[in-house]
């Protein structure tokens, strides 16, 4: 399985692949659910390879450890899924 970080990278900048919408589904501890978010909606900083910052329906910016991360769409289509461990993050 491809690491999320490189997927990430792909949608970015890669121009052919990422042309398509992209969902990132993330599993949020207060909510206790995955929270599925368009890509466009999220934020990378280059100087942090651990998170990204994510808006929510109110447009607040949320921190996301990548490790939180179990599943993107691609045009609503599977590509990469994480099982969760045993006990959520």
């Amino acid at each position: 399985m491809i690491p999320i970080q490189e997927l990430l990278h792909r949608i970015r900048w890669d121009p052919e692949f990422g042309r398509a919408r992209f969902v990132i589904g993330y599993y949020d501890r207060v909510a206790g659910r995955i929270v599925r978010v368009p890509f466009d909606d999220i934020r990378l900083d280059p100087k942090d390879r651990f998170a990204f910052q994510a808006l929510d329906e109110e447009g607040y910016a949320h921190s996301v450890p990548l490790h939180r991360v179990r599943e993107v769409f691609r045009d609503g289509v599977l590509i990469w899924e994480r099982r969760p461990d045993r006990s959520p993050c």
